[in-house]
């Protein structure tokens, strides 16, 4: 409980880190979330920029800001008027998380066995192909495998809607480039790992006291194999959980990735700052529930905590 709370203390001061910094770089884009085609007149633009303070100096823009964060304040959106930050991230992030999380089980029900397979029997086609795959899977980025997924099974076969959301099948294509993404360096971490875990002595020991080869693979070696896996699926799982910004835009996913891109052109300052926020505790309690799990799984780290 003391490493809990001690690593929750340490996260406010990496959030704050992380707003000051956004708030920064937002402001240091050109432009102003009240720029159109067509100009606003000046006094409209005055006006608007005093109702929402942003007529003030940056330090008291972000000490206000700071003030009303701490208080579960995340500010009005710039560009929904009559909706906070809070509401327009409430609206999308439950189709983020539903997304992300179908993705994170098909990484690890594809790149964990995948990797134990590969290990399984090194060097041979059982390995080599296999780890062919996943080289692949590595080398191409999502927005090229997004399309070739949606050009086969939307365009060519037409068993699935090639973009849109609202109905089951909506999950697959981006589910399963996100995944596939995953999937390969999980698929390779594992089969290393287990490469490294198959020759040490309680390993052999196991083997030379006559225990099951299953049970020294799943129960002894895969086991602790699995810290390194575990420590990788936490940035992975804030990453999927919080929102792809390339994959939501291509399959129109009305996720906090296309929210925060949408922000972003829109120069909307508060919302630019909630989604961040959002992802930065995404990551950050992610992180310490990987660490959880690894002390779960290893003793010697729960001890050492």
């Amino acid at each position: 409980m003391a490493y809990v709370l001690r690593r929750l203390l340490e996260m406010v001061p990496v959030l704050l880190v992380v707003v000051v910094a956004t708030f920064f770089l937002a402001h240091a884009v050109p432009g102003g979330p009240f720029d159109k085609d067509r100009p606003l007149p000046a006094e409209v633009k005055a006006r608007l920029e005093a109702y929402y303070g942003l007529d003030q100096p940056l330090p008291k823009q972000l000490g206000n800001y700071v003030v009303n964060l701490a208080q579960g304040d995340l500010g009005p959106s710039l560009k929904y008027p009559g909706w906070t930050v809070r509401e327009v991230i409430g609206s999308r992030i439950g189709v983020s998380c539903a997304l992300g999380f179908v993705s994170l089980f098909i990484a690890v029900l594809i790149g964990v066995p995948v990797g134990v397979l590969a290990a399984s029997r090194p060097n041979s086609w059982l390995d080599r192909v296999p780890m062919g795959f996943t080289l692949v899977g590595i080398c191409v980025p999502s927005f090229v495998l997004g399309p070739i997924l949606a050009l086969v099974f939307a365009l060519g076969l037409g068993w699935l809607p090639p973009c849109g959301w609202g109905e089951p099948e909506h999950f697959i294509l981006p589910a399963l480039t996100l995944g596939l993404i995953t999937a390969a360096p999980l698929a390779r971490l594992t089969r290393g790992s287990l490469m490294e875990v198959r020759s040490l002595d309680y390993v052999r020991t196991a083997r030379a006291k006559g225990v099951p080869p299953l049970r020294v693979w799943f129960v002894h070696a895969l086991r602790n194999a699995l810290l390194p896996v575990v420590t990788y699926l936490g940035p992975a799982a804030a990453g999927l959980v919080s929102g792809s910004f390339v994959v939501e835009s291509l399959f129109d996913v009305p996720g906090m990735g296309r929210l925060f891109v949408t922000a972003i052109i829109n120069r909307d300052v508060m919302l630019i700052l909630g989604t961040t926020i959002v992802y930065a505790a995404a990551l950050l309690f992610l992180n310490l529930a990987a660490d959880l799990a690894n002390a779960a799984l290893n003793p010697k780290v729960a001890r050492g905590r």
